[in-house]
């Protein structure tokens, strides 16, 4: 497969030394030899395969190469292996541009850009420091996950039977607490008598590959009466989708249109579009505009969005799907402030 590139700490190590006498690196660490075309990617917990997160992000490689011209390598680090290490590995190479995948690679990029001051870097899901601002060669991603999940809340809100829905997240942290204020606001604002049942798989990057704790987690939630759940947990939602076909519920995807995982179960899914992301990233850097700082994608920038398509438009009713039509543009003119931190829910 293109580019794919595994290995451990030692072959890392070892592959970096050796691109480095290759390229010529200054003492700082700074490569030679640069070819914009060539792009570099490291993926998040989880790897490529995790039907989510990550395979957006190969999606925008996927189009960046077929948009424009664009050769690319990613690195799938495995089990316990180092970030910065396989950062490193391809900013010592010809690779100009290289993204890390997930909030998680945010202090390994911010250490690898000050060695590589000639590269871009980007980070998806970057987590901001007020205390430490964003390098120059650094570009930010964020999402307003909120919004995209307040839409699939109004979904839920509209459809439930039972007046009972759930959520259940990955690791518990404020980015994953964007998609449950947004999924509950959503509820709420069509369904105010709906309950919402929150849980969380974890509070470490485990959370996000635990299936078994996902079915877990949904089971209990259908047992309290939801009859729709809401998954930001990676492919730990894998087991609440197991569950809605178990238990003969609906859940809604996340990231991804995860339709396929479980046919006739998933009702929509909040579509996180990072191949968007990486893709425009990626245009800016070949066209000599990409500057570093924060980037955000919105409703209004169709980074975040839900699926209604010919898979679930029988499971949603067209009056549903024009409620919340307006609902999206009243958050995109600002008429709607979706919440995204604890303290404003």
């Amino acid at each position: 497969m293109q580019g794919k590139l595994r290995t451990d700490l030692v072959a890392f190590a070892a592959v970096a030394l050796c691109a480095a006498a290759f390229c010529g690196c200054s003492g700082n660490g700074a490569a030679t030899g640069i070819d914009k075309k060539k792009i570099g990617l490291v993926f998040d917990v989880g790897g490529r395969g995790d039907k989510s997160f990550n395979d957006s992000a190969y999606r925008g490689l996927e189009a960046a190469k077929k948009d424009l011209g664009i050769d690319y390598t990613y690195i799938e680090p495995g089990e316990g292996a180092d970030k910065e290490s396989a950062l490193r590995q391809l900013a010592s190479g010809r690779q100009g541009l290289i993204f890390g995948t997930g909030f998680l690679f945010t202090d390994d990029i911010n250490n690898v850009s000050a060695d590589f001051p000639d590269k871009m870097f980007a980070c998806v899901d970057y987590a901001l420091n007020p205390d430490k601002p964003v390098p120059s060669n650094v570009v930010a991603l964020k999402f307003r996950e909120q919004e995209g999940s307040f839409l699939v809340g109004a979904i839920a809100g509209l459809v439930t039977k039972t007046n009972v829905v759930g959520f259940v997240g990955g690791m518990d942290i404020p980015l994953i607490h964007k998609f449950e204020l947004g999924f509950t606001a959503g509820v709420k604002a069509v369904n105010p008598n709906c309950r919402v049942i929150v849980e969380y798989a974890g509070v470490t990057g485990d959370a996000f590959k635990n299936p078994e704790k996902g079915k877990e987690l949904a089971i209990s939630q259908i047992d309290e009466g939801a009859d729709i759940i809401f998954h930001a947990s990676g492919s730990t939602g894998l087991g609440v989708f197991e569950a809605a076909r178990e238990r003969n519920i609906k859940a809604i995807g996340v990231d991804s249109d995860q339709y396929s995982e479980a046919p006739g179960y998933i009702l929509t899914s909040m579509v996180k579009n990072v191949d968007v992301g990486v893709e425009e990233t990626i245009k800016e850097y070949l066209a000599g505009t990409l500057k570093g700082g924060v980037v955000e994608l919105g409703l209004d920038k169709n980074g975040v969005g839900y699926v209604y398509d010919e898979h679930n438009k029988n499971l949603i009713p067209p009056d549903v799907i024009a409620k919340v039509e307006d609902l999206k543009k009243r958050i995109i003119s600002g008429e709607i402030k979706v919440p995204y931190l604890k303290e404003s829910k």
